[in-house]
């Protein structure tokens, strides 16, 4: 036992120090993207839509989840609008995991609650070995189904 373990670490060394001179450089997010998010982590909403609007990048999956986003949070909240950016962004990105879980949401804000645990299965599958984004949703489900 006492061998395996000194072993076992130095393979450990040796693939991560490889894995980590194959990963490529992270690519810095484009200035829009990092303004919308620091006002919408400001809860500043109007803010972030008029940034977004802005910006204009509507083939970008994450520009509609967070205008979809910022619709939704809000006030008033304009669940209509946030609908078609969700909608939007699962277009472009089936899998996009941020759109599946606000947009799983949203449908829980009308009522809709196969229409959540539709998008929480598409999470399901996506989400390997569990994430964020599928935890968030399904304890929202939970929630909602104990107020019923």
């Amino acid at each position: 036992m006492k061998k395996i373990i000194p072993a076992v670490l130095l393979l450990l060394s040796i693939f991560g120090s490889s894995y980590a001179a194959d990963t490529a450089p992270a690519k810095e997010d484009p200035a829009w993207l990092t303004q919308a998010r620091a006002s919408i982590k400001a809860d500043k909403y109007d803010q972030a839509i008029k940034q977004l609007q802005s910006a204009n990048e509507t083939g970008s999956a994450d520009w509609n989840n967070l205008l979809g986003y910022s619709l939704r949070k809000k006030q008033p909240p304009d669940l209509a609008g946030a609908e078609k950016y969700y909608q939007a962004a699962l277009k472009i990105d089936p899998n996009h995991r941020g759109a599946l879980e606000y947009y799983g949401k949203l449908k829980l804000i009308n009522n809709d609650l196969p229409g959540a645990e539709a998008l929480l299965m598409r999470l399901d599958k996506i989400c390997t070995f569990g994430c964020e984004e599928y935890s968030d949703l399904k304890e929202s489900v939970q929630k909602y189904k104990s107020k019923k």
